[in-house]
């Protein structure tokens, strides 16, 4: 990698660890705190969230010096309205929607709950309309026990949320910046396709914001990637929007790594979502930018034929599934990361073969 580039992937760096600090201190003592509705998290209450913040100063510090990189300053302004739509999610979500029941298994039976099968001395949230039905129909049976309460955040409708969503997509399109998609001149076509690209990486990044470091991590590693592969494609000066986002991510890294002492929230999320996908179709390596993504798309797809009931998860999405199954969060996000790097040595190996646009 050239000076130029390890010189801003370390000031960016900097710059996230930086803010990140300030920001977490700041959010620490507004008391705007996360409030986890998976059982097995409630030990993360009181954590800061909205950290996000931090890697958008850093974002937004670095690109005033390199202002004349075009890339980068339309995948900051892409980040910036993504993460101001995130923020507003993360205000609404201060407001409490309900208080759903946490109840355990006092039997020596499983217990059925929803999607659920307790074991005894099992615990579960009462979250689905067939779950509170079951939870009515076991009261005082003496099957179960109600051990604590869940408060669940508000949040937008799925429709609203999907049309604000579209903004930073339609925003990138009206730029005038993006001619072609995988090699191809689209014309009108390309407007629908941006957009639902957009809303699709944000949403896939969303998705894996649930567990200590796991998404800043998988970011870091695929922004990384795609930098490299520009590289080497001897395009040094588009692969700056991802050093960017990868020097911002491992900058977060170190406070949201496990234990995490900042959450990124969906100002954080949004931001790494709407950017990454930014930069990925501004310099056209679309396939390698999707094959970067498989973790967290494969995840998405997952979650979508649980809601659609042609397969049945415990919990969702699959990486509290797993949790739920025993393994260990430290060991979920560690196999999240190593799969995402195979499948970037994977696609850089063989980089070759895949059309750059």
């Amino acid at each position: 990698m050239s000076p130029k580039l390890m010189e801003t992937f370390i000031a960016t760096i900097i710059l996230s660890i930086i803010f990140t600090f300030f920001v977490k201190k700041a959010l620490k003592e507004a008391q705007i705190t996360d409030k986890p509705i998976v059982t097995e998290h409630k030990h993360k209450t009181g954590t800061p969230t909205m950290g996000g913040l931090g890697m958008l100063l850093a974002i937004i510090s670095i690109t005033i010096p390199l202002k004349d990189n075009l890339n980068l300053i339309i995948t900051t302004l892409i980040i910036v309205v993504s993460a101001i739509i995130g923020l507003l999610d993360d205000l609404l979500g201060l407001r409490t929607k309900e208080v759903q029941k946490i109840i355990k298994n006092i039997s020596n039976r499983p217990v059925e709950i929803g999607q659920l099968i307790l074991k005894p001395g099992e615990e579960a949230r009462v979250a689905t309309p067939k779950a509170k039905a079951d939870f009515r129909r076991l009261q005082g049976k003496n099957l179960i026990s109600v051990v604590g309460e869940a408060p669940i955040k508000y949040e937008i409708r799925e429709r609203d949320k999907i049309i604000i969503q579209s903004l930073p997509g339609i925003l990138l399109v009206l730029s005038g910046a993006v001619t072609s998609l995988g090699g191809f001149h689209l014309g009108i076509f390309m407007i629908p396709i941006v957009v639902f690209g957009m809303i699709g990486a944000i949403n896939a990044v969303n998705l894996i914001d649930g567990m200590d470091g796991m998404a800043a991590g998988i970011m870091a590693i695929a922004s990384t990637s795609c930098a490299i592969f520009l590289y080497l494609d001897s395009r040094p000066m588009e692969a700056v929007p991802f050093i960017v986002l990868a020097g911002s991510s491992l900058g977060f890294l170190v406070f949201n790594r496990h234990p995490a002492s900042i959450f990124m929230g969906d100002t954080g999320s949004f931001a790494l979502g709407g950017g990454y996908a930014a930069a990925v179709i501004l310099t056209d390596i679309v396939y390698f930018g999707v094959l970067a993504l498989t973790v967290p798309i494969v995840s998405v797809i997952i979650s979508l034929l649980h809601r659609a009931h042609i397969i049945r998860l415990p919990v969702e999405p699959l990486h509290h599934t797993l949790h739920y199954k025993g393994l260990s969060e430290k060991n979920i996000v560690s196999l999240y990361w190593l799969a995402t790097l195979i499948i970037c040595a994977v696609g850089l190996y063989f980089r070759g073969m895949l059309p750059t646009g």
